[in-house]
């Protein structure tokens, strides 16, 4: 029988073309700069009854420190997320305005040393996008910046204790905190780690009813990690930056894995590392306590503490709030413009308000999953997803704490609070996701999630030799659920019969 003619390959469909998307970043990234300096006057008008006479010199700085952020971007990122800048800038000019209204109630300057720190991240932020040009080079260094940061963690043990907690390093007047910085140079570390080691990870252990749990010896790295988050919580008293390190290792350890019996052991091994400390260790079982009890000391006629005004000025915002400016949350006191900044956006924004600050907050968090998801190589997935869960952990860590959901843990709020560290870490933390999504979206590399490679054609076959009864031979050979043999187009050489 002569062979069957093959047909020529369909050509493969080429990836439709991928929008750079730089001027609705432009464009949104002008109307987050509107709506801070629209707050910045708000303030100056409900305090003072006009707009402050610095307004527009607010607003051309701001200004300019977005568009040199946008022109970075454009430059050396021109296939990134359109979303994630004019969030950030959104979110730090916010922050600079409830700053500017607490200095206007507490007679205090701060708003210019945050103003200051805002150019300094933005200026990380610049050299990130600048000078990284491939993402894919941390990788190499992921040891080195994680033993680092742990030294650097390990200094403030044997410094005094400042708020009760011993994070800080003072040199002179400025003072900063390494566990801001060891955040992302951890998250590094473990989404090198996790992108070689995934799969002996990923082996099943033991069941115990639904839970398929690791096995043993794959425990080490997990224990190291869950180590370390303890001597953080014993020797530096800080509960949130345990919570966080070790809630970024055991979603990120799921994440490679796709075993949720690593989650039920975190919160195992969180729990043991917790309940002592919260128990025998003063500063730390004062948060709890407040935390059971935030009306006790109204009751014991001690005036209401940090925990419950902050409480009482969520209630005084109601659905729309007081007011920018109109608000009483000065009163909690100590760190309102840090730790307790969100019950002023509370009070003076309301529900409506809190709940818009708190949406654009996922829609960073949902765009670095988002990149994670289109990404190929398997350290970058797992950096992208690291990093956004950083940040949403932070977000619900504070969040959880000034509403008494969770204990008060003394962290910063991303962005917004006042605090040099954070604003630093937070910048190069977006730069980073800026960069990752750029090499997702780029022409060439799927632009879907999910979707790897562009469809290939359809493969011809050869008609089935007939049998002697007329129906199909014996075998059936048919494509259908085929996984492809190799071939570039997915047709392969048809035998003759």
């Amino acid at each position: 029988m002569a062979a069957a003619t093959i047909p020529a390959p369909a050509p493969v469909p080429a990836p439709g073309r991928v929008r750079s998307r730089r001027a609705t970043e432009l464009m949104l990234t002008l109307f987050a700069v509107v709506i801070a300096v629209y707050g910045y006057a708000d303030v100056g008008s409900a305090i003072d009854g006009k707009v402050p006479a610095d307004t527009v010199g607010y607003g051309v700085g701001l200004g300019v420190l977005a568009l040199l952020a946008h022109a970075a971007v454009r430059l050396r990122a021109k296939y990134a997320d359109p979303l994630l800048l004019p969030c950030a800038v959104l979110l730090n000019g916010l922050g600079l305005v409830v700053i500017y209204r607490l200095d206007r109630a507490t007679a205090t300057s701060s708003a210019p040393s945050q103003l200051m720190w805002s150019t300094i991240g933005v200026a990380l932020f610049i050299a990130v996008v600048l000078f990284l040009r491939d993402y894919r080079v941390l990788q190499r260094y992921a040891y080195v910046l994680a033993f680092g940061s742990i030294l650097l963690m390990i200094v403030p043990i044997f410094l005094p204790a400042v708020y009760g907690a011993k994070i800080w390093i003072k040199i002179g007047p400025l003072s900063f905190q390494p566990g801001e910085i060891a955040k992302i140079a951890l998250a590094i570390f473990f989404a090198a780690y996790l992108a070689v080691g995934r799969d002996v990870l990923a082996l099943t252990g033991r069941k115990i009813w639904k839970l398929e749990l690791p096995r043993g010896r794959d425990l080490g790295p997990i224990v190291v990690i869950w180590l370390l988050s303890t001597a953080v919580l014993f020797l530096e008293q800080d509960l949130g930056t345990c919570l966080i390190f070790f809630g970024l290792f055991v979603v990120m350890l799921y994440v490679a894995t796709g075993r949720i019996g690593w989650i039920a052991v975190g919160l195992v091994m969180v729990g043991v590392a917790v309940v002592p400390v919260a128990l025998w260790e003063p500063h730390v079982h004062s948060r709890f306590v407040d935390w059971l009890y935030p009306m006790a000391s109204i009751e014991a006629g001690q005036g209401a503490n940090q925990l419950a005004q902050s409480l009482f000025a969520f209630a005084a915002g109601g659905m729309l709030g007081t007011g920018l400016g109109q608000g009483h949350s000065y009163l909690i006191g100590f760190a309102v413009k840090s730790d307790w900044i969100l019950s002023t956006f509370g009070e003076e924004l309301g529900l409506v308000g809190l709940a818009a600050l708190l949406l654009v907050y996922a829609v960073v968090v949902v765009r670095g999953y988002r990149t994670g998801r289109v990404l190929r190589d398997p350290f970058g997935r797992l950096l992208s997803i690291g990093l956004a869960t950083l940040l949403a952990l932070q977000v619900f860590v504070v969040a959880g704490g000034v509403t008494d959901l969770i204990p008060l843990t003394g962290m910063t709020m991303p962005f917004l609070a006042q605090g040099g560290s954070s604003l630093l870490t937070n910048w190069i933390l977006v730069a980073l996701l800026l960069k990752m999504s750029d090499a997702a979206r780029r022409p060439g590399l799927p632009a879907e999630p999910g979707v790897l490679a562009p469809p290939s054609a359809p493969r011809p076959t050869a008609p089935a030799p007939q049998g002697d009864d007329g129906g199909a031979g014996g075998d059936d050979d048919s494509d259908e659920g085929d996984e492809d043999d190799g071939d570039e187009h997915g047709t392969r050489a048809v035998p003759e019969p």
